[in-house]
């Protein structure tokens, strides 16, 4: 495959799928027996790669990145589209991304009438390129553009103010519930930190300072806490690799734990002690519980379920059942809905599309 989320690590999650062999149940099921806590599951878009799906403030609203070379679609662009709001409306979204470089981690502003995004459009107009493996020993690897900064736009396509000028990668973004704060990662000073700053950009402050990736940051309903994916390199051999990689831009995301913290960064502690990448994490709308996706079941990399737990770790609960891959869960601000990203009813293909549903206490 040739896409790459830099918001996540789908593209090795992916790439390791499109290796499964997929038992030929989850090539045409939308619903699987064991998904107790979903009801009235759609399917939003058919065929390519469309991921980390994200509702509006209001909820009306999805956002999501998509790549499909058989349309056209290179690298990942964004699109948004308005929910359906009965069984016979389709879902009709639209392009709001420039259509140039790569594009990645999209969210609605609190006012609904402009996005956020990462972009490498200033660095090229053309898609940038991909790592080549083979000089790594063919280690499932995904680069950190130097090129990608944040931006807000309208929903027509239009820049209205670039958010980060700093020398290296800015992207993974979110907004805080509250419509005052945006949750990033950045490299500017020379690891793969989390950072706040203001909706205009301004009054940027650093809040993770441990070695080891650190991103797809999001805060809790009430914004007083933050949830995000780590790496956290121990040994003298992991440390070294993960430096010689970062040196080239590059990170090997297949080990990762599930961090909380206050929103200042404060008491930060990993709460999943898991195999494999344990990654995707958001908080249940009540601010009570994690969601998040594992591969931890499974030695040889796949699937990728999603899970609910504790805030504690504790109480861990599966909760999806997909042969291939299931990710990017987000409730409703309401919580009565739930969107999430699977390779599921995909016609044996390697398509990753869109789905929501009911969501079932």
């Amino acid at each position: 495959m040739k896409r790459s989320l830099l918001c996540s690590i789908a593209f090795i999650f992916l790439l390791l799928n499109a290796h499964a062999q997929q038992s030929s149940a989850s090539h045409d099921t939308i619903h699987f027996p064991g998904e107790s806590h979903f009801a009235n599951v759609r399917q939003l878009t058919f065929g390519g790669d469309n991921a980390e799906a994200y509702f509006s403030f209001d909820g009306k609203y999805l956002i999501f990145q998509r790549t499909d070379p058989k349309a056209g679609i290179a690298c990942d662009q964004i699109w948004m589209g308005k929910l359906p709001t009965s069984p016979q409306e389709p879902f009709l979204p639209k392009l709001v991304s420039t259509g140039t470089g790569r594009t990645t981690c999209s969210f609605f502003m609190p006012d609904g009438k402009h996005i956020l995004y990462g972009s490498t459009h200033l660095g090229g107009t053309e898609c940038p390129p991909t790592p080549d493996r083979s000089k790594h020993g063919n280690k499932y690897i995904w680069p950190i553009y130097e090129s990608f900064d944040i931006f807000v736009a309208d929903t027509n396509r239009h820049i209205t103010k670039q958010l980060t000028k700093t020398k290296g990668y800015d992207a993974e973004a979110t907004l805080s519930p509250k419509g005052d704060k945006i949750l990033f990662t950045s490299m500017r000073d020379g690891d793969l930190d989390l950072y706040t700053m203001d909706l205009d950009g301004k009054h940027v402050k650093r809040i993770t300072n441990t070695l080891g990736y650190d991103g797809g940051a999001w805060f809790s309903p009430d914004g007083n806490k933050i949830i995000w994916r780590a790496s956290r390199p121990r040994t003298e051999a992991e440390i070294a690799e993960y430096k010689s990689l970062l040196s080239e831009n590059l990170v090997a995301p297949t080990n990762m734990q599930v961090w909380i913290a206050n929103a200042d960064g404060s008491d930060a502690h990993a709460i999943t002690d898991l195999p494999q990448a344990n990654w995707a994490p958001n908080f249940t709308p009540d601010g009570k519980k994690v969601i998040f996706c594992s591969n931890h079941e499974y030695k040889r990399g796949f699937p990728f379920n999603m899970y609910l737990m504790n805030l504690d770790g504790t109480g861990l609960e599966k909760i999806s059942r997909d042969k291939g891959f299931d990710a990017f869960p987000m409730f409703s601000r309401d919580g009565k809905k739930f969107v999430f990203c699977s390779n599921r009813n995909n016609g044996g293909t390697h398509d990753t599309n869109i789905f929501i549903a009911d969501w079932v206490e």
